[in-house]
């Protein structure tokens, strides 16, 4: 529930507050809600602002190895993560500005596979893949690489997250999460079979990937619902984009069954509901929008009836909008009112 000045406003014109009272409680609700993620000009420049520093950092990191080399890259990177970290422990404990101190925080551990790479480059008993002898070798080596980089990632993202209780420290441990999965996949595959041309069968890297890291999510979810930080939102967001793309470019609606992505797309619907993630919701209507525009596609292909189709399928996506609008809580009450207790006993908690 949003709560604007005009709502405090209408209490007190209702006589349902005094005028000191509404003006005290809209002071203490600023004050509570100052440090959460808002949709407003300042945690938009925040975050806009941290995307450009990481953009900035990669560019002038990779010029730095093409100038100083790896022992250059490790020295910058040291020192950019240490005044990095400086500075988000000024804003966090000092200045009390948790978004941009979780933000510097952030970018600190960012910093993490630049520094691990240009330490490897140093360490004489680590091949280099670039002066490999053959392909195979080279494979081998920089994937190794790779998930180092990668495994020291999370590691420090999780280090960060113990102290730093700012949940967006989960996007750099879920993306690095989701590269280990694809390299570790690589070097068992390599180990076994020899191959390194294995990459287009990623789709199912990433599909299970995703599916995995909705498992975490949840079990995060449940264990910090009771918490007014939110660390599995981005495990969710992250977990749906890898498991819905996978399986939507994969084509699991022409190769197996048409009703089988149906249903799976149903099912995120329902655990929208089930586990209070309106993100859940988009995707799965996105996945039946998608498999009633190809269906139409290529019923009505050449013909005036696909435009008409495609107008009347918008106006009944619209529709259906406004309906579970209207009705949401009705909606839950109907669906978790109706599941054995011991079920509902192991749903997340709806947060405030």
């Amino acid at each position: 529930m949003k709560i604007f000045k005009k709502d405090i406003d209408w209490a007190v014109s209702e006589g349902i507050l005094s005028s000191e009272q509404g003006e005290s409680l809209w002071n203490a609700l600023q004050k509570r809600t100052s440090n959460r993620p808002q949709f407003n000009f300042a945690n938009v420049a925040y975050y806009f602002g941290a995307f450009i520093v990481l953009s900035g950092m990669t560019w002038f990191m990779t010029l730095a190895w093409e100038q100083f080399g790896g022992k250059g890259l490790l020295f910058l990177a040291c020192f950019y993560t240490f005044l990095f970290v400086l500075a988000g422990q000024t804003l966090w404990f000092k200045q009390n500005l948790k978004i941009p101190g979780g933000l510097l925080f952030t970018i600190a551990v960012c910093m993490t596979p630049l520094a691990i790479f240009g330490l490897l480059t140093q360490v004489e008993s680590w091949p280099n893949p670039y002066v490999a002898d053959d392909y195979s070798t080279y494979f081998i080596q920089e994937t190794s690489r790779l998930i180092l980089m990668e495994l020291g990632t999370i590691l420090a993202g999780l280090i960060t997250v113990k102290f730093i209780k700012f949940p967006f420290l989960m996007a750099p441990i879920t993306l690095a999460s989701g590269f280990l999965s694809i390299h570790v996949t690589a070097a068992i595959i390599f180990y076994y079979t020899g191959q390194t041309g294995w990459y287009s069968q990623e789709n199912w890297v990433f599909f299970w990937f995703g599916l995995s890291c909705l498992i975490v999510a949840y079990c995060v979810d449940v264990k910090t619902s009771r918490l007014e930080e939110d660390y599995s939102f981005w495990l969710y967001l992250f977990g749906l984009i890898s498991f819905w793309f996978s399986m939507t470019f994969m084509g699991i609606g022409y190769y197996w069954n048409p009703f089988i992505y149906l249903l799976i797309n149903f099912v995120l619907i329902l655990l929208s509901v089930l586990l209070h993630r309106r993100v859940f919701i988009v995707f799965g209507t996105l996945g039946i929008s998608y498999l009633l525009y190809d269906l139409s596609y290529r019923t009505f292909q050449g013909s005036l009836l696909f435009p008409l189709t495609l107008m009347v399928l918008g106006l009944l996506v619209i529709y259906a909008g406004i309906q579970y609008q209207r009705n949401e809580e009705a909606i839950e009450r109907l669906i978790v009112g109706n599941l054995p207790r011991t079920i509902r006993d192991i749903l997340p908690r709806r947060r405030s």
